[in-house]
């Protein structure tokens, strides 16, 4: 019992470090597309130290699989993290998109007026 307690609490940790850390890249992304682009790389700074809790609270859970003490088996884990990270390539993708659609109407904008202007 006292090893699924200590897994539960390991297992918490990175998910508390892991979606704090997400949230920040979240907000980095919204920074940088009001033009705050030093205060998102800041954010993404802090970012890399909450992140490393997380990987620090996992290899806790490593070193208990490699005594034979973890009760759940790691490839699930690589499976849910697999699942998590295809959830933030898709939020990534979605704000790239919206980005590249953006840069899309400020070309077209620029092309109307380099037409308008343009010299014979």
């Amino acid at each position: 019992m006292e090893n699924m307690e200590t897994i539960e609490v390991i297992s918490c940790q990175i998910i508390a470090a892991s979606g704090c850390a997400k949230s920040n890249y979240v907000e980095a992304i919204e920074l940088a597309k009001k033009g705050k682009i030093d205060e998102a790389l800041d954010l993404i700074e802090q970012s890399k130290e909450i992140f490393l809790q997380g990987h620090e609270a996992h290899a806790k859970l490593l070193a208990l699989s490699a005594q034979d003490k973890l009760e759940i088996p790691l490839l699930l884990m690589h499976a849910e993290d697999q699942m998590m990270n295809c959830e933030t390539m898709k939020i990534m993708a979605l704000e790239l998109i919206e980005q590249c659609r953006q840069f899309q109407k400020i070309d077209q904008r620029l092309g109307r007026i380099e037409s308008a202007y343009a010299v014979s």
